[in-house]
């Protein structure tokens, strides 16, 4: 899932990198509303559970600017490096550390709550698929055309995963 995710992003992003500066910004129809906000909203959620995963303790503070990159093309470098980040901590994977206590600060009103790793994962990874289905379908209100973000894990997907590759090493599946 990591390196789906890791794939996803860069055939996403190879579209959003292809739009001016403007038709990145531009109001769109979806629950953030524009491209820009979706995918800043989707780095900011990956560094937070991925802090809360390494127990790294910046919590809530990593949404105190909820638009750290405003061009995409700066916003890509920071995902691109979140994705290394997730699917490092994903190979490190065993079965206690699935099942390792996870702490997250849900802020006033909730406090920390206790997840485990193998709950968090999932989470995370529905939230990506979640907000890129919303990114791809604003992109069909651009020039740019949608790219095809499910061929990945099927031995059928090879050819088109291999072809396309954002980086051999953060996509080729264990």
């Amino acid at each position: 899932m990591a390196r789906n995710n890791a794939w996803s992003n860069a055939r996403l992003y190879r579209a959003c990198l292809a739009l001016s500066d403007e038709a990145f910004a531009a109001r769109r129809v979806s629950f953030f509303p524009s491209l820009q906000l979706t995918l800043n909203h989707i780095l900011l959620v990956d560094r937070y559970y991925i802090d809360a995963l390494v127990d790294g303790g910046a919590g809530l503070a990593i949404f105190d600017n909820e638009l750290p990159y405003p061009r995409a093309a700066d916003l890509w470098p920071a995902q691109q490096e979140s994705d290394r980040q997730l699917i490092a901590f994903c190979d490190a994977l065993d079965d206690d550390t699935l099942q390792r206590e996870v702490r997250i600060d849900r802020g006033p009103g909730i406090g920390v709550t206790r997840e485990t790793t193998g709950a968090v994962l999932p989470h995370l990874f529905v939230h990506q698929i979640h907000h890129r289905g919303q990114v791809h379908a604003m992109l069909a209100g651009t020039p740019v055309a949608p790219p095809q973000l499910d061929e990945f894990f099927l031995r059928f997907d090879a050819p088109s995963r291999e072809r396309d590759p954002p980086d051999p090493a953060l996509t080729q599946p264990h």
